[in-house]
């Protein structure tokens, strides 16, 4: 199948602490600015696997802003759609991370470029182009505006039978669990893949065990929900089988974006290459380990002959 995948929300710059268990209430050094934003990440990815890949945006009249259209741009993206908003900072995250691997966010979104994205900026012909559309969780919880532009996008990939995924991606400094529920439903319902982290999907269906909650999402629509456990691996669940995938054992340098680019890598994988679920959750895993080991939220496989030579060496 030959992909033409879409994303759209928050794409911003990430200001990250240089250690681990600094809160952000402690004067220190951080590092950055870094080109990030979940569905930015994913979307990078994706043309870098291949794809033919587009999104849907905004950023500020700024360094910041100038930076993320050349990053996105030189890796493949159609950044037509991406609005230089004058007036507006272009967004921003700060991050520390802990030694559990758990991690804070301070987010300068909802006020900056990456906060004023709306349905007015959704071009249903420009959607129309595409066969598949990634909608992360944290895109619909920044504004009202930004939730709706997700939704519109939806509405009109699904119309003419196009593809839906979906991470959860929850970001609670942005709003409440109960909220994040209720808000991402009516995207679960018109997925075809869902790809939670193990807490998100707690966080979702109020279960613990990984393959319960994962038929309770199944229920709700999808066809596959992939669930990622960092450092275990990660899962597939359908209605007929239950596929477990363990992860390449690497040095971690820097996890952020890890689950963006695994995203990215099991659908290109999936739909692009039609691997089956072994082989895909193999390919999203091995992406996903070739991020950790580099600093940067963006910092994935250059393209996906890294990938295959990963693989191959661990054959």
């Amino acid at each position: 199948m030959e992909l033409r995948i879409l994303s759209l929300g928050e794409i911003l710059v990430e200001i990250m602490r240089n250690k681990k268990d600094i809160p952000h209430t402690v004067p220190g050094e951080y590092l950055g600015p870094y080109p990030s934003g979940a569905p930015a990440i994913f979307i990078d990815t994706a043309a870098r696997l291949g794809a033919h890949a587009g999104f849907i945006g905004c950023v500020g009249d700024d360094d910041f802003g100038t930076m993320l259209l050349k990053r996105l741009k030189n890796d493949g993206v159609d950044v037509s759609h991406i609005k230089v908003l004058k007036g507006y900072t272009t967004g921003i995250a700060f991050v520390m991370y802990y030694s559990t691997g758990e991690r804070k966010f301070v987010f300068h979104l909802r006020y900056s470029a990456a906060g004023q994205l709306s349905p007015a900026h959704v071009d249903e012909d420009y959607v129309s182009r595409f066969n598949v559309l990634h909608i992360m969780g944290s895109s619909l919880s920044i504004t009202e505006d930004s939730r709706n532009a997700c939704y519109k996008a939806l509405e009109t990939i699904y119309k003419k039978g196009g593809i839906v995924t979906f991470d959860p991606n929850l970001r609670p400094e942005l709003i409440g669990i109960e909220r994040i529920r209720e808000i991402s439903y009516p995207v679960i319902e018109k997925s075809k893949v869902i790809m939670p982290s193990k807490t998100e999907l707690e966080a979702l269906t109020g279960n613990k065990d990984i393959v319960k909650g994962a038929k309770k999402l199944l229920s709700m629509g999808p066809d596959i929900v992939v669930v990622k456990l960092g450092s275990e691996g990660s899962i597939a669940v359908t209605d007929e089988k239950v596929v477990r995938m363990p992860t390449f054992n690497v040095k971690e340098i820097d996890p952020t974006g890890a689950g963006d680019v695994h995203d990215a890598a099991f659908i290109v994988g999936y739909f692009g290459f039609e691997k089956g679920l072994e082989e895909s959750l193999k390919f999203a895993n091995a992406a996903g380990a070739i991020k950790v080991t580099r600093f940067g939220p963006m910092e994935g496989p250059k393209n996906i002959n890294e990938i295959l030579e990963f693989l191959s060496l661990r054959s």
